[in-house]
């Protein structure tokens, strides 16, 4: 089936939360309802599911999950609170693995290749620890041994979500938490357009809710429980992963491997987006027949 570009989709999860995913390949046939539950029968390979870290959104994969969606449909999910899913008043920890387990619930399907940026990469981490019939886990920039106030500081700006009188300034304000080590002006601006809303005071912010930002993080997972290969890809200028502590965590893996890509801090799919696919689709080919 030849590749189309995104579309976006909607289902609700059994709390009632309606959450968006962009969907690429053509894996979800364009008459199916909103709501309903995918058919097995319109995926045929394992798909991939992308995972945006803090503060983001699905739109945030727009310039990789073409390349990616050549080995299988891709979907994108927006977690709660973030792009166009709903922003619900009731924050709880866990939400977020919640979020990706209804999405596999809709799918249909529990074997699938996860990918994550940080926020995303844990949610990945933790799920794949409960969940053995995943197939393989990329985690990008997985918050570990970061330099000291890094993370807080990220946080903090997050949760002290500010807004703007119009669309026009906000997208020009829009900056990467923490910043860029690369920044590429096109592709900022074109991730600060779909990323911003309107509020109902008619200011104009970012598609989050910096609520979540104060809420604990939930228990790391232990690792020996993460039965799939995975990948862990650290930024070599990252403040939020260090290079030992991502050994160590690869180490206590049963089937880890570590990377790490020059020229990129925390956000590596903006620093270095070609050298991200290579590092993806070499680990994708290597573990291409794992169970």
């Amino acid at each position: 089936m030849p590749l189309r570009s995104s579309e976006s989709r909607y289902f609700a999860t059994n709390d009632g939360v309606k959450l968006h995913s962009l969907h690429w390949s053509g894996a979800i046939d364009a008459s199916a309802a909103n709501v309903d539950r995918v058919d097995d029968n319109t995926v045929d390979a394992p798909p991939t599911i992308l995972l945006h870290g803090g503060g983001a959104n699905a739109h945030w994969w727009d310039h990789l999950a073409p390349a990616i969606a050549k080995d299988g449909p891709v979907f994108a999910l927006d977690f709660r609170g973030h792009g166009d899913s709903d922003f619900p008043s009731d924050r709880e920890v866990g939400a977020f693995n919640v979020d990706l387990e209804e999405m596999l619930n809709w799918l249909g399907r529990e074997d699938v290749h996860l990918i994550g940026h940080s926020l995303g990469a844990a949610v990945a981490f933790d799920h794949a620890s409960r969940h053995p019939q995943t197939r393989s886990i990329s985690l990008i920039d997985l918050a570990r041994g970061s330099t000291k106030g890094s993370g807080r500081r990220a946080r903090l700006a997050l949760a002290l979500r500010r807004t703007y009188l119009s669309r026009a300034e906000a997208i020009e304000r829009f900056r990467f938490l923490p910043e860029s080590s690369q920044p590429n002006e096109e592709l900022r601006r074109r991730i600060a357009q779909v990323s911003v809303r309107e509020e109902p005071d008619g200011r104009f912010g970012y598609k989050f809710d910096g609520a979540w930002f104060g809420l604990p993080s939930r228990p790391r997972p232990d690792p020996g429980e993460v039965s799939c290969p995975t990948l862990l890809i650290r930024g070599g200028e990252s403040h939020l992963l260090s290079a030992s502590a991502g050994r160590e965590l690869v180490e206590a893996l049963p089937r880890g491997q570590f990377i790490e890509i020059a020229g990129a801090g925390h956000h590596v799919l903006i620093d270095q987006p070609d050298e991200l696919l290579r590092q993806i689709a070499r680990f994708r080919g290597s573990t291409r027949h794992a169970k």
